[in-house]
Order: C-alpha cells, then sequence, then structure tokens
C-alpha cells in the first residue's frame, strides 16, 4: 500500500527525472532508503555520455552492494520515478535489495512510446516481478505517472543535439 511517505520520495524522485531531463539525460531519479527513514543516496540517470547502464537504480544496487549489510539491503526501499529496466530489476535482486516503489510503469513508458511513434527499444521492457522473485513492488501512481509522461514527451520532443 503506498502511503504519503511513499508520495513524498516519489515525488523527489519525479524531481530528480527532471533534473536528469534538464541535464540532457532521460528523465529517470531514484532514492534509497532505509527502513528508519532516512535516503541513503539519490541519484539521476546518466546516459548521455553514452554508457546506456548509467541508470540510477543500478548506481543505487551498486552503492548499497558496497555500504550496506545484506540485513540493511533487505530492509531497504528503492523509489523510482520509472519501472526498473530488467537490467536495473536484475541488480536489484541480485544485491538483495528490498521494497520497490516507482511511479510509472514499463508498460505504461511503452504505450507513451507508441503513441509518439518510437520504436520499441531494443532491450525488451519487463515487469520487475518477471525478472526478480520475492520482492515487494509496488506502481504505477496516476498522478505522478502523469508528470513522468510529460517529462517524457518533453525529451522527445527537445531539438537533437
Amino acid at each position: 500500500m503506498i502511503n504519503e511517505t511513499d508520495l513524498m520520495q516519489l515525488r523527489r524522485c519525479v524531481a530528480l527525472a527532471e533534473e536528469a531531463l534538464d541535464a540532457g539525460d532521460e528523465p529517470f531519479g531514484s532514492i534509497l532508503v532505509a527502513d528508519n527513514g532516512n535516503v541513503l543516496m539519490e541519484d539521476r540517470n546518466r546516459v548521455a555520455g553514452g554508457d546506456h547502464t548509467q541508470h540510477p537504480e543500478f548506481a543505487l544496487a551498486r552503492w548499497a552492494a558496497n555500504h550496506l549489510t545484506p540485513d540493511q539491503r533487505r530492509e531497504a526501499t528503492v523509489y523510482t520515478s520509472g519501472e526498473h529496466c530488467p537490467m536495473c530489476a536484475a541488480a536489484h535482486g541480485w544485491v538483495g535489495l528490498g521494497r520497490i516503489v516507482y511511479a510509472s510503469s514499463s508498460a505504461q513508458l511503452a504505450e507513451w512510446l507508441g503513441e509518439w511513434g518510437v520504436a520499441e527499444p531494443r532491450v525488451r521492457t519487463l515487469r520487475i516481478q518477471d525478472v526478480i522473485r520475492d520482492t515487494p513492488v509496488e506502481g504505477p501512481v496516476p498522478e505522478l505517472a502523469v508528470q513522468v509522461k510529460e517529462l517524457h514527451r518533453r525529451m522527445r520532443s527537445a531539438p537533437q543535439q
């Protein structure tokens, strides 16, 4: 069940996604939160340089693997503006992170891209649950998904550099 604290964290993720877009990156942002509510790390997408593995969820998983105990990882929550891609979901699972909460789903993103005539990405869009087991997953959040859609629309309508 998504609560007010979850919504607050997801709003920050959407703000990070907007920061990414403003920096010339794809609009994705994520936060890693400890079980006591402390934000441990946050990041945004950084793929504009050409390394398409520089997703924030992957960065959070790497950070958690190096800085948290297995119990701390299991109790942590990852909040993200968009549902994890298969690479990030696998990293989340291998590191043993806990709950995932997202604002917009992979299915929504695929639908939006189709609306805009954008070709499907090379890597398939899969639900997190199709990649990892035994991880609580919640989302999407309709009112925030609308904001995420607008960020993706802006990215596609921006002049190409």
